[in-house]
């Protein structure tokens, strides 16, 4: 008996939607979806910004590769990017010139005099920085519901509320159970189960690759005086902070990885006073309130690097997972490589100078 369905995507998010929209062209493909709603998890508390360097060089080709989509499609407002530092910082920013030198991200070296008011309330200190112009804040909501309208309209079907409990190979592809008793089947697997990716694994007996979810906090503040919406995105080049105007308050995270069990996060008040307190240490605006707060899980694989493809041993199973936070600047590009390995098509014009293998779950073998 032939499976229902050529493909099954397991989550919803943006790295499920994205690669149901690029395979739903081919073949028959269902998605299921754990949550009441696409979306609810990492999708849904990302800090939505489009950033060069966001990931280390080894993901720049992804995230340049879709930049022109997202711009093209309205999905960026420009902003531009500061990563900042004092005195005895300039070696890490001297390291990050070079680290980004040869690959296409635009980064300037920036000096006191020319940080004087790109910054107000900037405390004395933070002398040195460099500047990325091209980042941009990225519409979230309307790329994920985007791949989800492009997946229906291609035949894609959804089907939400149905979390799989159990994954078992049948003679020519699988049977899926979900938790709610539904049963359905599929030729080949799809791993988009972002912070679940290895417990999906498991449930197909294929062997985990140690991609840990990391609790990442952010916080919206009102400040005195309110955050002008033409500040760029700050950034700490010690990793200690980020913060960004929206809608004139602030969003703020202590740039926390805190490792965690899959769950639906909730931020820990020790690193919402850590938050506040490393923002007070740049600029001298006044806190009125934190007017929200919320955390997400962003999944990494041991080196950091996403993983697309089939199993090294169980080649019905595509790993598409372990994106961390980069999967939203990078979807449009990772979608499209991703579903070009899957279906065996011809690279185009977005993805031919990526590089597969680096992305590949065979290096972990």
């Amino acid at each position: 008996m032939s499976p229902e369905f050529d493909i099954a995507v397991i989550g919803a998010g943006i790295a499920g939607a994205s690669i149901a929209a690029e395979l739903a062209v081919h073949a028959d493909v269902l998605v299921l979806e754990a949550e009441e709603r696409p979306g609810y998890h990492a999708t849904g508390r990302s800090a939505a910004f489009w950033e060069e360097c966001y990931g280390g060089p080894e993901i720049v080709p992804l995230t340049l590769a879709s930049g022109p989509f997202l711009r093209d499609g309205g999905f960026l407002k420009q902003r531009g990017a500061l990563y900042v530092g004092r005195r005895c910082d300039r070696h890490l920013l001297d390291d990050f010139m070079s680290r980004f030198a040869d690959t296409g991200a635009t980064v300037e070296r920036l000096h006191k005099h020319e940080l004087a008011g790109m910054i107000p309330g900037l405390r004395e200190g933070w002398n040195d920085a460099i500047r990325e112009p091209a980042c941009a804040d990225i519409d979230v909501a309307a790329l994920h519901a985007h791949y989800l309208g492009e997946m229906r309209k291609r035949g894609a079907r959804l089907v939400v509320r149905t979390r799989v409990s159990k994954l078992e190979r049948l003679g020519n592809g699988w049977s899926i159970l979900a938790e709610n008793g539904d049963c359905h089947s599929a030729r080949i697997i799809v791993n988009a189960a972002g912070a679940w990716a290895d417990r999906v694994a498991g449930f197909a007996g294929v062997q985990a690759l140690g991609i840990v979810p990391l609790r990442r906090t952010v916080v919206q503040l009102r400040t005195d005086p309110p955050a002008l919406d033409e500040l760029p995105l700050v950034l700490d080049i010690n990793g200690q902070f980020y913060f960004r105007p929206e809608n004139g308050k602030v969003w703020l995270s202590p740039h926390d990885e805190v490792p965690s069990e899959p769950c639906d996060a909730v931020p820990e008040e020790l690193a919402v006073a850590e938050a506040v307190d490393r923002f007070q240490r740049i600029v001298d605006w006044r806190i009125e309130a934190v007017e929200h707060r919320w955390a997400g899980l962003r999944s990494f694989a041991p080196d950091r690097l996403p993983v697309y493809g089939f199993d090294r041993k169980i080649r019905d199973f595509f790993w598409f997972a372990g994106q961390g936070g980069y999967g939203i600047q990078t979807s449009p590009a990772a979608a499209r490589l991703a579903g070009q390995l899957l279906l065996g098509l011809e690279r185009d014009a977005m993805t031919k100078q990526l590089k597969a293998d680096l992305y590949s779950p065979v290096r972990f073998g």
